[in-house]
């Protein structure tokens, strides 16, 4: 059985030709987001989930545009405003060393190199230079922006789910 990852979330129409403004997730957009390629997303409606191929797609400014096979029209995908969009398991590629998806950094825990346990990442923030991890304390407080550099994180541990760094002057506060 397939497993479905979050690749985008649509965020709003684009014209009235049905073609959707996507935030992506994902660090593969070309694959992910290419003609053809077949995304799961849920019916706010009928709450069903429904696979969508992918008829067009290009960027434009931050957002990548995509229209699907027979959804040719605004009127079929407005209401699909505000859902994310879903890749199957089987099209994940095999990463090189120290490379990861998203969907095995979400969900870590993170914890200095003197064993603290600061939180769980609970979101990936693409900046260009380096992604951001978003890091929920486990005490109540502001969120923690762990920057995904190799003088902070030292050790991942996707099959433990933990996440080893090195706090850096400032890093926490």
């Amino acid at each position: 059985m397939n497993e479905w990852y979050r690749v985008g979330k649509v965020v709003n129409t684009h014209g009235i030709k049905g073609e959707v403004r996507v935030i992506a997730t994902t660090d593969f957009e070309e694959q992910r987001f290419a003609i053809g390629q077949e995304l799961m997303l849920t019916d706010p409606n009928t709450k069903k989930e429904i696979i969508v191929k992918i008829a067009t797609s290009r960027k434009h400014k931050n957002f990548t545009l995509l229209s699907f096979e027979n959804l040719q029209n605004i009127n079929y995908v407005e209401k699909y405003k505000g859902q994310s969009l879903y890749v199957s398991s089987e099209y994940l590629e095999d990463l090189e060393d120290n490379e990861f998806y998203y969907h095995e950094i979400l969900g870590c825990q993170v914890l200095t190199e003197e064993g603290e346990v600061l939180g769980k990442i609970k979101d990936i923030l693409s900046t260009g230079a380096n992604d951001v991890w978003i890091v929920q304390r486990k005490e109540k407080g502001r969120d923690i922006l762990i920057p995904y550099i190799e003088q902070v994180v030292k050790e991942i541990n996707v099959e433990n789910k933990t996440i080893i760094i090195h706090v850096m002057e400032g890093l926490l506060e």
